[in-house]
């Protein structure tokens, strides 16, 4: 039934994959008995990623936010579905606000529930040496949210558990803010230990400031240089992974 609903929003739609997590003993006690997680994730487009090259531009930023919108709004329509069925959701936004990051998460860049987690545990996506979320479909070239419930429901892929990176510094070498020291992703490895998010924030900010013009935190250097992402891009249209 979860799945149908899925379909019912998402197949008309290009470019989006979905998959399903169990979470439990992985979230904040806060959720209650919301312990089972839809990751669903949104394919940015090459023609917007593909100049960045040195930096965010505007039109990326301004399509960053679109997406983001388009991503929640898709989320919200899920959401209503399944409760009308009498299944308990709550929607995780795609992103957080700069004044969150700037109080609520200044001390640790962390939110109370990471979207990459729950991909990587839907199987959809393992971490890359930036910390993003790569897909073997589109690379890291995605946008993602979270859908939480309490209904358990089956995946049909298998948990990603370490990195299928490999030996690639790509994303390391490109990153300007050096955040990445180019040691790989597995369940067992805290963030802090390959990437340094502050170094990265730091850079995004004055990014934002020097090329936007703007209070923002923003970047994707290492989103347009993934190879992965630019393999994958050609001829893809559309997907879902369940």
């Amino acid at each position: 039934m979860v799945k149908e609903i899925l379909k019912s929003v998402l197949i008309p739609r290009a470019d989006y994959l979905f998959g399903f997590a169990n979470l439990n003993g992985l979230i904040d006690k806060k959720y209650a008995d919301l312990v089972y997680g839809i990751s669903i994730i949104k394919k940015l487009d090459d023609k917007i990623i593909d100049p960045i090259v040195g930096g965010p531009t505007l039109e990326y930023y301004n399509y960053y936010n679109k997406v983001n919108q388009e991503l929640y709004g898709v989320s919200l329509q899920i959401a209503e579905k399944l409760e009308q069925k009498d299944i308990k959701t709550k929607v995780i936004k795609p992103t957080i606000a700069t004044e969150e990051l700037d109080s609520v998460y200044k001390e640790t860049l962390r939110t109370d529930l990471s979207h990459k987690m729950v991909a990587t545990r839907a199987g959809l996506g393992w971490i890359g040496k930036t910390d993003l979320l790569v897909t073997r479909i589109f690379g890291p070239r995605i946008r993602l949210t979270t859908i939480l419930t309490n209904k358990a429901m089956e995946s049909q892929s298998k948990p990603f558990d370490v990195s299928e990176c490999g030996s690639c510094h790509i994303c390391v070498n490109a990153c300007p803010a050096r955040a990445a020291n180019g040691k790989l992703w597995d369940i067992m490895i805290d963030r802090d230990k390959f990437f340094d998010a502050f170094k990265c924030r730091e850079m995004c900010q004055e990014f934002g400031r020097t090329r936007l013009n703007r209070d923002v935190r923003i970047c994707g250097i290492c989103v347009a240089v993934c190879p992965i992402g630019k393999k994958k891009s050609a001829g893809v249209s559309s997907g879902l992974a369940n």
